[in-house]
């Protein structure tokens, strides 16, 4: 009966520097490389095996998945833009409607003051806080027009009397009995004039 020896174990030092000198070997020739590594790599999967036609679907169903949640996402994020704008010009419209009726509200108080300062009535503290009024006012968009000499307009002008005169070539408002006030594009009131038609 034949006596049976394990193979020698046989130890490859790869390490391309040498550990006791610190120098670069050279590489081995190729007849002195392992077996396993002249032998090409058998256990990678093979391409195009029955496994990719699912792997193929799931991914078609992964994107078409995300392409959906994109577009859910840019419909919301729009309509999130378009509810931001709404609310902002709603804010606008109903603030200007308050400031509005607040100036409109005080429009007396401010003919008062505008006759007391041509009357040469306004004197001392008084006219002091008359002019912080009449800024604050503007400062938030009220604004007085009239003047003699402006055209007619009957959009911003109301007339009260009416004359002729060869001096005009249209109607003109020749005397301002009340001043306007316009609310930044809002008329609160038409300036009340006198106006003078050319001659016909």
């Amino acid at each position: 009966m034949s006596e049976e020896f394990p193979e020698p174990t046989v130890v490859r030092d790869r390490r391309r520097i040498d550990p006791e000198t610190g120098q670069l070997r050279e590489p081995a020739p190729a007849a002195e490389q392992p077996a396993e590594a002249a032998e090409p790599a058998a256990a990678q999967p093979v391409v195009g095996g029955p496994d990719d036609g699912a792997a193929d679907a799931e991914l078609e169903a992964a994107q078409a998945l995300a392409a959906e949640r994109l577009e859910e996402l840019q419909r919301l994020n729009a309509e999130y833009v378009n509810y931001r704008k709404r609310v902002d010009r709603d804010r606008d419209v109903a603030r200007n409607a308050a400031l509005g009726s607040v100036a409109e509200a005080l429009l007396p108080v401010l003919d008062d003051v505008h006759l007391a300062r041509q009357h040469g009535d306004l004197t001392g503290p008084f006219s002091a806080i008359a002019d912080k009024l009449e800024a604050t006012l503007g400062r938030f968009g009220l604004e007085r027009y009239g003047e003699p000499g402006e055209p007619f307009d009957p959009a911003v002008h109301e007339a009260l009397m009416h004359s002729h005169s060869d001096e005009h070539e249209v109607a003109t408002c020749v005397q301002v009995l009340q001043p306007g006030y316009r609310f930044g594009e809002r008329v609160l009131r038409p300036a009340r004039v006198a106006v003078a038609d050319p001659q016909g």
